[in-house]
Order: C-alpha cells, then sequence, then structure tokens
C-alpha cells in the first residue's frame, strides 16, 4: 500500500516511529515532512497528506500531531478525503468500517507508541463495509443529494 506521512513537531517523532514500522511491513512509504521537532505549523503538512491522498499518488495517509484533532480538520479541507482523528481501537475500527476513512490523525501526546501502531495496524487492515455506508460517504463530497 502507499502511504504520505506527515506531522508536526509535536508528532514528529511518532511519526518516524511509524514510518519505520510501515517500511518493515513492506508499505510503500512517502514521508512529506516535518523532518525535525523544530517548531512548525500542522496545516501546511497535512495538505501536503491529503493533496497526496485526494490525487491518487497514496492509497492512504498518516498524519500525527500532539492531539490529531487539528491535523483531521485541515486534512478534511481537501475534497476527497476523509481524516479521522483516532487514538483508540473502536474509533479507529468504525472510522474504517463506515466512514471509508483514508486518512489517519494521531494524536503524539494522547497515544503511546505501542497503541499508535495497533491503530495503525487496524486501520490499515479495516475494509469499507459500504452498503448504506457508502450512500452515507457518497454525499460527503455532494456526489450524491
Amino acid at each position: 500500500m502507499r502511504i504520505a506521512l506527515g506531522a508536526d513537531h509535536a508528532g514528529f517523532d511518532l511519526k518516524q516511529h511509524l514510518s519505520a514500522l510501515l517500511r518493515e511491513l513492506g508499505h510503500e512509504v512517502e514521508d512529506l515532512g516535518t523532518f525535525d521537532r523544530q517548531s512548525t505549523d500542522y496545516p501546511d503538512w497535512a495538505a501536503l497528506v491529503a493533496a497526496r491522498v485526494a490525487d491518487g499518488g497514496a492509497d492512504r495517509g498518516l498524519l500525527v500531531c500532539g492531539t490529531g484533532v487539528g491535523m483531521a480538520i485541515a486534512a478534511n479541507r481537501r475534497r476527497g478525503v476523509r481524516a479521522a482523528p483516532c487514538n483508540d481501537l473502536f474509533t479507529v475500527r468504525l472510522a474504517r468500517a463506515h466512514n471509508d476513512a483514508n486518512v489517519l490523525a494521531l494524536g503524539a501526546r494522547i497515544v503511546a507508541p505501542a497503541l499508535a501502531e495497533a491503530i495503525l495496524a487496524l486501520f490499515l487492515e479495516t475494509p469499507f463495509e459500504g452498503g448504506r455506508h457508502g450512500r452515507r460517504v457518497d454525499k460527503l463530497d455532494g456526489e450524491r443529494a
């Protein structure tokens, strides 16, 4: 799977950790930044990852900031992106199965690396259920009235 990654300074260390894990698992990883712990603005990184997912350059996106919330808000401004801030297994499972989330936003100040690994794995392996959920997801981009 092709996965685009982005993080601000608060999410840098967790992004690095998860990037290495994704590569070990055989995924194609595109790290769009940030590349150090210097203070930076999360909307810049969210925009890069959202663009890559929206244009088909990546199958999924991973964003990491302090809470995951700011990144998700910023990424969701892009048509075709369904970013979900998920800091537990229940939320990520439903974000994929019911909402067809294509970008995962994690909170590095909330989620320990081991839990982040489990959340990411579930995000990547959970299929979208479609059906009634598909009809609802279609409405997000105005594809159906």
